[in-house]
């Protein structure tokens, strides 16, 4: 019993720092230090990233009000737009808002032209985000810090400094969760390490 409950609160913690919320606990403030040690990215960049999600939502609510409702994610300095806008001018303006946001090096957009998610989409959302980074746990095959998570209408984005064979995990494990409709990968990606040599051979 002692492993899945370890499991389930590792993946809540994640869930908690990838969305920005504060830590609860002494133990969760603890475990947040690690995660940003154990981040690919230098410390800058991921204040950096921090600038941007707070500076493009800021900029996008104040300018298209109550015609969208899009969330902004950054990774690395690459941002993802999920969410819905009432009209294609209004996804291709929160684009450009995004785009001349100060240190953004690209915008992937996916916001759907429809009418904002209700609150049980988004609610299911979060689910299947918390659900998929408890698998990443369980599975121990890469370190889940690596891996960020986006779901938006059963639509499951990864983002992260990967190598491939961590991409391929990662999208496998994501795309076997019962409700997520499709997987988009926004990695960049590292070099593979060497492959280990033989157990025996010579040095």
């Amino acid at each position: 019993m002692a492993r899945p409950l370890a499991i389930l609160v590792l993946a809540l913690a994640f869930s908690c720092l990838a969305s920005g919320c504060a830590p609860l606990i002494v133990g969760t403030a603890a475990l947040g230090g690690t995660a940003v040690a154990l981040d690919r990215r230098h410390t800058d960049v991921q204040l950096g990233d921090e600038r941007i999600e707070w500076t493009a939502s800021g900029r996008i609510g104040d300018k298209l009000k109550n015609q969208a409702n899009i969330s902004v994610t950054s990774y690395n300095k690459q941002v993802l737009l999920t969410g819905e806008a009432t009209s294609e001018a209004l996804k291709q303006e929160a684009e450009s808002i995004t785009a001349a946001v100060s240190e953004v090096k690209s915008v992937v957009n996916e916001v759907q032209v429809a009418a904002p998610s209700s609150l049980g989409s988004r609610t299911n959302d979060s689910y299947l985000t918390s659900v998929v980074k408890t698998r990443f746990v369980g599975d121990q095959k890469f370190n889940p810090l690596h891996v960020k998570v986006v779901t938006e209408s059963g639509v499951v984005y990864l983002m992260g400094l990967v190598t491939r064979k961590e991409a391929d995990d990662a999208t496998h494990i994501a795309r076997h969760v019962s409700g997520v409709k499709r997987v988009v990968r926004i990695f960049e990606y590292l070099p593979d390490p060497p492959p280990k040599p033989p157990a025996g051979a010579a040095k």
